[in-house]
């Protein structure tokens, strides 16, 4: 059986062990052990009713995070709303958040229940949280204490059953520090933390989240693209990917897009890293793990001696077969092998 963390040149769908449904499974792709970590972190939160914060880098799939929180909870048959407090001016965000009885301000023409409401025995995802203006921070926080609101313009007070899941890209702690954030909201949200690596520091987990889209796109577009070329996977391993699985996502999208062949070449990706690129070993250790510190030795090993794999082994200290067992467990049975009309070693 092949990994989770395949490699690039798996080809889905061609007895590489892939599935489809795998994938529907778990949005949170990656056999990384941050990865991991993160998914038991989710079913341990998920069984209980705490205030989560979510935190990580825009684009690495906080509100993917929240979802599986969700459906993995008691509360999986009741509503899941969503709200993007960046969305709405401050003025507007109150009435979301709360609700609003008629003639409340000019054009409330009549009462609306807010998300709040709207998520009764169910979740409300707050993302990005950091945007909420102080003067509503503090109707939040009485909420979160209380579990009880009332609607702009209204003095009835209304009682919900509603778990809080917050996330924020931003550093929350410094936001207290300067005055932007009420310290009191913020242990309030803090109750359970999760956090959720850059792609950076899970780079074992590039080929599988690029495989995954390069299928996805490549059927909503109706192109036959089969893979990546080694200098577009050497690239993608290259690049540091700044915007996360979103930017990877968009990358490979557009990959699909504009490839004129049947595999994705460097020039395809919108993306600026060349195999020079890759950082020395001494500063990828961080995050990396031993299996991925063995492929990289390997592989540039094999690149550095053209390809032969008895000078490569003599190198590393190991057996031949041991480079071709390598090899074949991660997909890359052609890796390392001579040109067509010269002897393989």
């Amino acid at each position: 059986m092949v990994s989770r963390v395949e490699q690039f040149t798996c080809l889905p769908g061609r007895g590489s062990g892939y599935r489809r449904e795998d994938m529907r499974a778990d949005p949170l792709l990656g056999g990384h052990p941050t990865m991991q970590r993160l998914r038991a972190r989710i079913e341990t939160a998920a069984r209980v009713r705490s205030t989560v914060l979510i935190v990580g880098e825009t684009g690495t799939g906080k509100e993917l995070v929240a979802t599986e929180l969700h459906t993995r909870s008691a509360r999986a048959a009741g509503p899941l709303v969503k709200v993007n407090c960046a969305a709405f001016a401050a003025t507007l965000l109150e009435s979301e958040l709360f609700g609003h009885e008629r003639g409340a301000f000019t054009g409330a023409v009549a009462r609306r229940r807010g998300r709040l409401e709207q998520a009764d025995g169910g979740t409300l995802f707050l993302d990005e949280i950091a945007e909420v203006p102080l003067p509503l921070q503090v109707k939040l926080l009485r909420f979160l204490q209380e579990r009880e609101l009332e609607r702009v313009g209204g003095n009835e007070t209304i009682r919900v059953d509603v778990r809080i899941i917050a996330a924020a890209n931003r550093d929350l702690a410094a936001m207290v520090d300067d005055g932007l954030l009420r310290e009191d909201l913020y242990y309030r949200l803090r109750v359970v933390v999760l956090h959720v690596p850059p792609l950076r520091a899970r780079p074992s987990d590039i080929p599988v989240l690029a495989r995954h889209f390069l299928e996805r796109y490549a059927a909503e577009n109706e192109r036959a693209i089969e893979g990546f070329s080694p200098d577009a996977e050497r690239a993608m391993l290259a690049y540091p990917w700044p915007g996360n699985v979103r930017e990877l996502q968009h990358a490979v999208e557009q990959a699909v897009v504009f490839a004129e062949q049947d595999r994705i070449d460097t020039d395809d990706l919108p993306i600026h890293a060349s195999p020079q690129s890759v950082p020395p070993l001494s500063l990828m250790i961080p995050g990396v793990t031993l299996a991925e510190l063995e492929r990289f030795a390997i592989l540039r090993t094999l690149e550095s001696v053209g390809g032969s794999r008895s000078r490569a082994a003599e190198i590393l200290g190991i057996s031949r077969r041991t480079i071709q067992y390598r090899l074949a467990e991660w997909g890359m049975v052609d890796h390392g092998r001579r040109r067509a009309g010269s002897e393989e070693e």
